[in-house]
């Protein structure tokens, strides 16, 4: 912990994950002084050709290297909430656990957010268009474009969001 001006602050290395069999989106956000910043955003594919558990592997291994190569200090997933396709339902949350096991065999915390709970977090409202979210992410991280693909924006907004939670939290605790 830092002292600021008076202020508790935290140095936050934050890694978000938007799961998915064939595309995983991350983003790294650090939160230092009162400031967020982008400091990665990015995609994991895997082959829709592969069998499952090939590609399984291939998402926890790469998962694990961004985590070694940006070391976060805590980690937010988005929870699979609910998909009409119940394939799609079924490889997301397969990928999901993946996702869990590599952020807990890192030894971060880990905290799962919804959907809606992210654009609530974000825009005050929880069921807006995903451009809504975008633009958000892209004002608050200051960046002049939205961090394409989707997945990737997906990710950067639920580390955005997770951060907004804790600094709540921390505020909570404090009181």
């Amino acid at each position: 912990m830092h002292l600021y001006a008076g202020e508790h602050m935290f140095a936050n290395i934050v890694l978000g994950i938007d799961p998915g069999l064939t595309t995983t989106g991350y983003g790294v956000i650090e939160a230092s002084r009162g400031k967020e910043h982008a400091v990665a955003a990015g995609v994991i594919r895997t082959n829709p050709d592969a069998p499952a558990a090939e590609r399984l592997g291939e998402l926890h291994r790469d998962l694990t290297a961004v985590i070694a190569e940006h070391k976060p200090t805590e980690a937010a997933i988005e929870r699979i909430f609910q998909n009409r396709n119940r394939n799609t339902a079924m490889a997301a949350a397969r990928a999901s656990g993946v996702a869990l096991l590599a952020v807990c065999q890192a030894g971060i915390t880990v905290h799962e957010y919804t959907p809606s709970a992210v654009k609530m977090a974000l825009c005050g409202v929880g069921n807006v268009p995903k451009e809504q979210v975008e633009r958000v992410v892209s004002l608050r991280l200051g960046l002049h474009s939205v961090p394409g693909p989707a997945d990737a924006a997906d990710a950067l907004a639920v580390a955005l969001c997770h951060l907004q939670h804790a600094g709540a939290r921390r505020i909570e605790a404090s009181a």
